[in-house]
């Protein structure tokens, strides 16, 4: 065979065809999307800080005895509702029965020394006047006169401490509230020094919720409002979360500011008052306060416009018609929804509001006109 006469006209009919595809292929370019974008403008926004919060009595009293004694009566259950005077424990009387009857016969015994002394010194002031007897003795009848009004005295305040003791053998309540724990029952010896107290008496009609901010927030409150008394008369109303993490129906406000900073912590306390009436709020709970706080001519973007890496935010500038990557730093609002810009972006910037996870740095894109 020929192989000359046959490769020749198949090399040349294959070039041919290449030459041919080659003219008939169109030539591709990068296709310039189109994309969501804004361009970089201030606003007026309002952020919700929350602190860690907790939550007590408008009057949280422990009752303690003022005596020694044995507990005879419990007069109230764990969470009954009390009013103020209203008693609670009776601690056994009968020791303090019987001294006070022994100091009021002291006191009727110091009654009859002072008639006594009292005929005695009348007598000798009579026979005195008389030139009797000497102003000696009349001195000494005046001195036991004396003696004995001090021991009435002395008889009388003893009367007294022994109806007071006679009286705090009866504990009762000294404020509207709540009863707490009763960790003492019926027989239980008590006295002042009992490591717990005999209960705990919450007024939960109104409620008083602590929470603290550091010195800096403290200052930027202050510098907002210009002074503290201001930011106590202007502040808006505040939220309570609960811990369930439900939010309280009622809105609350923040009615004292502590005048010292805590030298541990760097805080400083905030008591915020909530009412209370049906009694949801519960003394010795916790929750979180949500504090409002309106910020003015802030950088506002959607979070949609960006996007993280290893825990950093970073937008798409369009810088000559294509994306350039660029960090921010930035505050969740609106709850998160929005970011707040603090550092990294610029009012008039042009930046990709939308699909910024699929884009790449460079990408040609063009705003989409609606």
């Amino acid at each position: 065979m020929n192989f000359r006469r046959i490769t020749k006209p198949f090399w040349v009919l294959v070039s041919s065809i290449v030459v041919a595809a080659c003219g008939q292929a169109p030539i591709q370019q990068q296709q310039v999307q189109e994309y969501e974008t804004m361009a970089v403008s201030t606003a007026d926004r309002e952020l919700n800080t929350s602190y860690s919060a907790t939550i007590r009595g408008q009057q949280d009293v422990d009752i303690y005895p003022q005596i020694s004694g044995t507990l005879t009566k419990l007069c109230v259950n764990e969470g009954e509702t009390v009013r103020k005077g209203q008693l609670l424990f009776v601690i056994d009387q009968v020791p303090y029965l019987a001294a006070l009857r022994t100091a009021e016969a002291n006191v009727e015994v110091g009654k009859a020394s002072v008639a006594t002394a009292q005929l005695a010194f009348d007598s000798k002031q009579a026979l005195f006047n008389e030139n009797v007897i000497s102003n000696y003795e009349l001195q000494t009848a005046n001195n036991n006169l004396l003696t004995a009004k001090a021991q009435l005295a002395q008889a009388e305040a003893q009367r007294v401490n022994a109806a007071n003791n006679v009286s705090y053998t009866e504990v009762k309540s000294p404020v509207n509230g709540v009863i707490g724990v009763l960790p003492y029952r019926v027989g239980a010896l008590v006295s002042p020094s009992i490591p717990k107290p005999l209960t705990s008496v919450s007024d939960n009609s109104t409620m008083y919720v602590y929470f603290s901010m550091t010195e800096n927030q403290l200052l930027d409150l202050t510098r907002r409002f210009g002074s503290k008394d201001k930011a106590l008369a202007e502040m808006p109303e505040i939220e309570l979360i609960l811990n369930d993490k439900s939010a309280y129906e009622t809105p609350g406000k923040i009615e004292a500011i502590s005048g010292m900073i805590d030298r541990s912590t760097g805080t400083v306390t905030l008591r915020a008052m909530f009412p209370n009436p049906n009694g949801l709020l519960q003394s010795g709970g916790s929750g979180n306060i949500v504090l409002p706080v309106t910020v003015n001519n802030c950088i506002v973007i959607p979070r949609t416009a960006t996007f993280e890496i290893q825990d950093k935010v970073f937008v798409y500038k369009i810088v000559d018609g294509k994306t350039h990557s660029s960090p921010i730093e930035v505050t969740r609002a609106n709850g998160g929804a929005e970011y707040i810009v603090n550092n990294g972006l610029n009012v008039g910037d042009v930046i990709v509001t939308e699909g910024v996870g699929v884009l790449r740095e460079g990408t040609p894109i063009k705003a989409k006109t609606n």
